[in-house]
């Protein structure tokens, strides 16, 4: 599977409206997603937990494992890298990550999709 990248950004909100190492939940283009602000920068991944089918990432408790910024899924706390997507507890799990920045204040995020 190929991942490809819409072209469009859209923005979510502005910056200040995040608060650090907290998620919320926003819907970019039909597609409901998590949406982080840590330490090492902004993060988006989406919101559905791959474990339990649940859209509940935005409620994860953010931290961090060797240096890598994570979320914990609030469900059954498998534990997921936000700059890959990639789940550190069950290899061969993972949540889609799509691209997020800030632009003069604002919080944009753009769509990957699995292809």
């Amino acid at each position: 599977m190929t991942q490809t990248l819409t072209l469009t950004w859209t923005t979510v909100c502005r910056l200040d409206r995040l608060e650090p190492d907290r998620g919320v939940a926003a819907l970019v283009d039909g597609v409901q997603i998590a949406l982080f602000r840590t330490a090492d920068g902004l993060f988006a991944i989406d919101n559905r937990d791959p474990v339990s089918g649940a859209y509940v990432l935005s409620r994860g408790i953010v931290g961090s494992r060797g240096g890598v910024p994570t979320v914990a899924s609030p469900l059954h706390k498998q534990v997921y890298d936000l700059r890959s997507g990639h789940c550190l507890d069950l290899p061969g799990v993972a949540v889609a990550r799509h691209d997020a920045r800030c632009r003069n204040g604002l919080v944009e995020v753009r769509l990957r999709q699995e292809g």
